[in-house]
């Protein structure tokens, strides 16, 4: 499906760029992949890891907010992953404009650029906290969501196809709570503090992650929503599978933070489709046809909810400390 095509990531040189780049390296012969990014650091870093892949990969610094430069970047793109956000929710708390310019910004100049561009397919990535959102970071995704499903309306039958593909905190990513005990721990901490012993979160590697993107790359049609069938963890599972027998003072809950992480909310069930290994949340458009539902599947039961604490598969201690090994190897 990607050979020989070219494909452009936004953001690429984060832990998901990185992953990407290695698995369509070794999956496939693309003819060129494109790093759009605004920090030439990261740039250089990334280019120097991947000297011998010269021929194929191409390293862009340039910013979402920027439609003219991307829509340089774009001439000849067949495929765009826009991974490119302000993630962070303290950050976007703070500078809430600086956010709404990247996520939300950006997210329209992404749109109107793969339009102008005649990009083939474009797939945004996105989060749980962009469902029912509670703070900033959210609410920007849940904008963006919603951008790149309508920008199908812009397209004609042969045009760009934008969809969405949406998992939590993949596991080991910066910011996420794998690193922040790691850290307490190389410093010879005896106990990690938990938030609220109720939390739950889900486990996505950035493998099935990328996959998920290969899929939603191979079959989407426009507007859909693609997430992953995946298995919840409790926090405190996490703790005591990273330092057995640790004490875990529970500290509260911050501003911003869920218990449990929301995939699909009840709202969005009479668009839903279960499939094998995923969910789609199809569009709730006018100029949406029904003939374009991914054969497969089949409609939820009304007000199904896909929650991080009423999932029906669940990780033990054992399976954390083998998942820890196996599948945090990627990660920067």
């Amino acid at each position: 499906m990607l050979n020989n095509k070219s494909i452009l990531i936004t953001g690429g040189t984060g832990s998901f760029g990185h992953h990407f780049v290695d698995y369509v390296l070794q999956h496939y012969r693309a003819k060129k992949i494109i790093i759009f990014s605004r920090d030439e650091f990261k740039q250089f870093n990334m280019q120097n890891a991947y000297k011998e892949h010269d021929d194929v990969l191409r390293f862009f610094i340039g910013d979402v907010r920027d439609k003219d430069r991307l829509q340089r970047a774009l001439n000849g793109v067949d495929y765009v992953i826009h991974a490119a956000a302000l993630k962070q929710v303290p950050a976007c708390e703070y500078n809430p404009i600086e956010a709404i310019k990247t996520n939300i910004n950006g997210a329209c100049n992404v749109i109107d650029a793969c339009l102008n561009a005649g990009v083939e397919k474009v797939v945004a990535l996105s989060t749980d906290k962009s469902v029912s959102p509670i703070n900033l970071y959210g609410s920007t995704k849940m904008v963006s969501d919603k951008l790149f499903a309508a920008a199908n309306s812009y397209s004609s039958d042969n045009g760009t196809k934008f969809s969405v593909v949406r998992y939590g905190n993949v596991a080991g990513s910066r910011g996420s709570v794998i690193p922040f005990f790691q850290n307490i721990i190389d410093q010879g901490g005896k106990e990690l503090p938990i938030t609220d012993y109720r939390m739950t979160r889900f486990w996505i590697s950035l493998e099935e992650g990328v996959q998920l993107v290969i899929k939603a790359l191979g079959e989407s049609r426009g507007g859909e929503t693609f997430i992953s069938k995946i298995p919840s963890f409790k926090i405190t599972d996490l703790a005591q599978a990273m330092l057995p027998g640790c004490d875990m003072p529970e500290v509260g809950i911050r501003e911003g933070e869920k218990l449990h992480e929301v995939m699909v909310p009840a709202e969005d069930s009479m668009r839903t489709y279960e499939y094998d290994k995923h969910y789609i949340i199809y569009p709730n458009y006018n100029w949406w046809n029904q003939d374009y539902i991914i054969p497969g599947g089949h409609l939820v039961e009304p007000g199904f909810i896909y929650s991080s604490g009423t999932n029906k598969e669940w990780m033990s201690i054992e399976d954390i400390k083998t998942k820890l090994k196996t599948d945090l190897d990627h990660h920067e």
